[in-house]
């Protein structure tokens, strides 16, 4: 018969076996899921233009969304600062995820309500439609450009806590340099489409677009697996290299959504599963390399 120290350490050695075993489990489990398809969910990065080493990195799920709210801005007029406000706003109000709940029948990715007239919950659910009426709530602000961000959220929102915006304010600056396409190649994304989302389509591509710019943005048809889209400049900023890379950026932000494959423009191409870093190209490259001036080429998966 064991004498009671020797059960102890019996017992102790076994409970310590055990929980190694669920331990190496859990990590081979995690290892198998990340090899052979259940990847985590794709990072996006953006870093400033201004070689300050600012940056900040977000999931592909915020980055979709962040992209929609820019283009809301920019297809309106809005300048880059009103993108700025409306993503510091959905930083703060839902993490830049459409969210289904909220105080009280708030929802979505700026957290309006129903029942204050802000629409139905299926338009508020529709990332598009819910920033277009921030930016239509903003822009009948006076001088909000001008305001203090905080002040100028608060006069939309209406919040119970209206300093929370500030502590976003640099990230959202950073994302809205490079999502209306003032920081050239700053905005990258891994780009590994998620398990089970539908196949990759130019069609889905070319209704996004529409659908986050409207009629300014007109793909052309391509070959293929490619959507070629014109960057004319926009009304307020002749150069249409800035337009250019708005449309870039928001295709990479899309990359993990709509299965695209490459990007390119003005001599640089982004790759998905990649470090989603952008790359020169020669001009005579691949297919995608951008050949044409003022050329957004994106090519959807296979």
């Amino acid at each position: 018969m064991l004498e009671p120290a020797t059960l102890f350490r019996h017992g102790r050695l076994l409970r310590i076996g055990t929980a190694a075993a669920v331990l190496l489990a859990v990590v081979g489990y995690v290892a198998l899921q990340y090899v052979y398809g259940g990847k985590r969910e794709p990072r996006c990065t953006v870093v400033s233009g201004k070689g300050d080493g600012a940056s900040y990195t977000f999931t592909a799920e915020q980055a979709e969304n962040a992209a929609t709210v820019a283009a809301a801005g920019t297809s309106r007029g809005m300048p880059e600062r009103a993108v700025t406000i409306a993503l510091a706003t959905a930083l703060q109000e839902s993490g830049l995820r459409n969210i289904t709940h909220g105080d009280r029948d708030s929802l979505g990715l700026f957290q309006q309500r129903p029942s204050q007239g802000w629409g139905d919950e299926r338009q508020i659910m529709d990332p598009a439609y819910s920033a277009a009426r921030f930016y239509e709530h903003l822009a009948d602000v006076p001088g909000y450009s001008r305001l203090p961000l905080t002040v100028a959220a608060q006069r939309v929102q209406r919040s119970g806590f209206p300093q929370a915006y500030a502590k976003h304010e640099p990230d959202a600056a950073l994302l809205a340099a490079a999502l209306t396409g003032r920081g050239p190649a700053t905005f990258g994304c891994e780009g590994r489409p998620a398990a089970g989302t539908v196949p990759a389509d130019p069609a889905r591509v070319r209704a996004a677009l529409a659908r986050d710019f409207g009629r300014e943005v007109r793909p052309s048809g391509g070959q293929g697996r490619t959507v070629t889209v014109p960057a004319p400049a926009r009304p307020a900023d002749d150069r249409a290299s800035r337009r250019g890379w708005e449309l870039a950026h928001w295709a990479v932000a899309q990359s993990s959504a709509l299965h695209i494959e490459r990007v390119s423009y003005d001599g640089r191409e982004w790759r998905a599963g990649g470090s989603g870093e952008w790359r020169k190209v020669r001009a005579a490259g691949a297919a995608g390399a951008g050949r044409a001036a003022g050329e957004v080429r994106i090519v959807t998966g296979q």
